[in-house]
């Protein structure tokens, strides 16, 4: 099985479009192909994994440690014939100042051969000394070759390959020409996600055109061309959950999930419910709701227009749903977006509005330290059913109290009453108090790009996390805690430390919990169970 990481001296050296590209070109021969990417992203990937027919996999060792980033290689690249990495910036940036997180070093960990593009624009003899430089910095790096991109011409692509075998002892794979039409739509955040795009089924296969005219695929694949294991396993349920429902944005504005995240809330027990926030007006049956990044800002006017679906989020959120949500899904349950001197209504469950910038408010990794304000519980292992915990608090409860006085301090008041209160008066607190220690402390990794800054938030406003590292909400603050929501400016992923799926997970099973108790409370005994039993049943729990 060949393993190659697409990288290139700098950024912008046609990386993407080529990894694109070789992805399409593999899977139209019938090969199985398995895309990664180096880094936090969230829009190349999802290209690659359109191109390749499978989900694309991040590869990130300052967020997850190279231990899981060896477990994820391993187990996904065991599953295709082809793994093809993309890299991020150049060959041999990273974070770290000694390269331990570079793209070499993750080509030397993973046994990863390099395809090197160089941009060939401006330059024909000196392109050698570039592969030269590339090639000599980290002498442990394998090269599979190079490619050469944005070429001039038959006389242009004839000087530089003249110059590489003459100066080095890199075999040139291929010369791409300097074409528009190979581009893909570029706008402030990067490239326009594939989910936007109308045009991107023609965009792949524009890209493997060129590879597979321009680029000599018969001798890279003959660089390793085995059997694959297919693994189809579903992710693992743990054992004894409860299952829940949760709503998930997934749409033209919404993409912005790693798989494995979507994954690890699965085996924490979730089934996830896909809805879409331009054409539903309604949320699906569901006992939580997730919404990742987007960007709400460019079909701002299309959520405005969707009225009926925002009023049901603000009904539902402010009801006590709960609630998690990431960049581009925090603006969106904001009062509005401003853009261009527009202003756009939206969701109004969180008391601020979002701006956009001309400039980045935030971008990188971010380091954070949770407040302890965070409603969800800390990741632990499996704990009793639903069933049992249910059937546990009932065997505490009397068999009937008066209508007036319950049994217990409800979670959730009645209709005419909401859980929590409006931000604006902060005095009035949720009726329940919290069924676990907050994991005060806790510091997370994650990462930030955002253009939109949030502006006025009330002064008491709770937060999630304390910024050591990036900008989040306010330079000093990110994640806004209100009632059972909880939405910040950071991207989590659910690796090493930081499981925030099983978290998310369990708060949402809890919250469930706590309104059945209360349904059930105040009847007889034997009627309560009853009842239960059959809401377990049916899954009629979920409102």
């Amino acid at each position: 099985m060949a393993r190659w990481l697409v990288c290139g001296a700098r950024r912008s050296s046609g990386k993407t479009t080529f990894a694109i590209g070789l992805c399409a070109a593999l899977a139209r021969r019938g090969l199985s192909v398995q895309p990664f990417k180096k880094g936090p992203d969230y829009i190349d990937p999802m290209w690659l994994g359109r191109a390749a027919g499978r989900a694309c996999r991040n590869l990130d060792p300052h967020v997850s440690g190279w231990d899981d980033v060896h477990a994820a290689f391993t187990r996904f690249s065991s599953r295709a014939q082809f793994s093809v990495v993309e890299g991020n910036l150049g060959l041999h940036d990273g974070l770290a100042t000694d390269g331990s997180d570079s793209n070499a070093a993750l080509a030397r960990e993973l046994g990863l051969s390099a395809i090197l593009l160089l941009d060939a624009q401006g330059t024909s003899r000196g392109i050698a000394a570039l592969a030269l430089g590339q090639q000599a910095f980290d002498p442990t790096v394998r090269f599979a070759g190079v490619v050469l991109n944005r070429v001039g011409g038959a006389r242009h692509e004839a000087k530089l390959r003249d110059a590489i075998e003459r100066h080095t002892d890199l075999r040139v794979l291929g010369a791409i020409p300097n074409d528009a039409s190979l581009a893909i739509a570029e706008r402030h955040i990067g490239l326009v996600p594939s989910n936007e795009s109308d045009d991107a089924a023609r965009t792949i296969a524009r890209l493997a055109d060129a590879i597979e005219s321009h680029v000599d695929l018969a001798q890279l694949i003959g660089d390793g061309h085995g059997p694959a294991q297919f693994d189809r396993a579903r992710p693992e349920r743990d054992a004894g959950d409860e299952p829940v429902r949760i709503a998930i944005a997934r749409d033209q504005v919404f993409g912005f999930y790693y798989p494995d995240d979507l994954e690890a809330l699965q085996a924490a027990g979730a089934e996830l419910v896909a809805f879409d926030t331009l054409r539903d007006g309604a949320l699906p049956r569901a006992d939580g709701l997730l919404i990742g990044g987007g960007f709400p800002e460019s079909r701002a006017a299309g959520l405005q227009a969707n009225a009926a679906l925002r009023a049901d989020l603000k009904r539902k959120i402010d009801s006590g749903m709960p609630v998690y949500a990431e960049c581009g899904g925090l603006m969106y349950l904001s009062r509005s977006i401003t853009w261009n001197t527009a202003r756009y209504e939206m969701v109004g469950a969180i008391a601020a509005d979002a701006v956009m910038r001309a400039r980045p408010v935030g971008r990188g990794y971010v380091r954070l330290r949770e407040t302890g304000l965070l409603p969800w519980p800390p990741a632990q292992p499996p704990a009793q059913s639903l069933a049992q915990s249910l059937a546990q608090s009932l065997a505490h409860e009397p068999a009937h109290e008066p209508a007036h006085e319950p049994a217990h301090e409800p979670a959730h008041e009645p209709a005419h009453e909401p859980e929590h209160e409006p931000e604006h008066e902060p005095e009035h607190e949720p009726e329940h108090e919290p069924a676990h220690e907050p994991a005060h402390g806790t510091e997370v990794v994650a990462h930030e790009f955002h253009y939109s800054a949030l502006e006025g938030l009330p002064d008491d406003t709770r937060f999630g996390f304390e910024v050591l590292r990036g900008h989040g909400i306010d330079g000093t603050h990110d994640g806004v805690v209100q009632g059972n929501l909880f939405a910040c400016y950071a991207h989590q992923r659910s690796v090493g430390t930081n499981r925030w799926a099983q978290r998310f997970v369990a708060f949402v099973r809890a919250c469930k919990l706590r309104t059945v108790a209360d349904r059930v409370v105040e009847q007889p005994a034997g009627v309560a169970a009853q009842r239960t039993a059959h809401a377990l049943a049916t899954g009629s729990l979920v409102e």
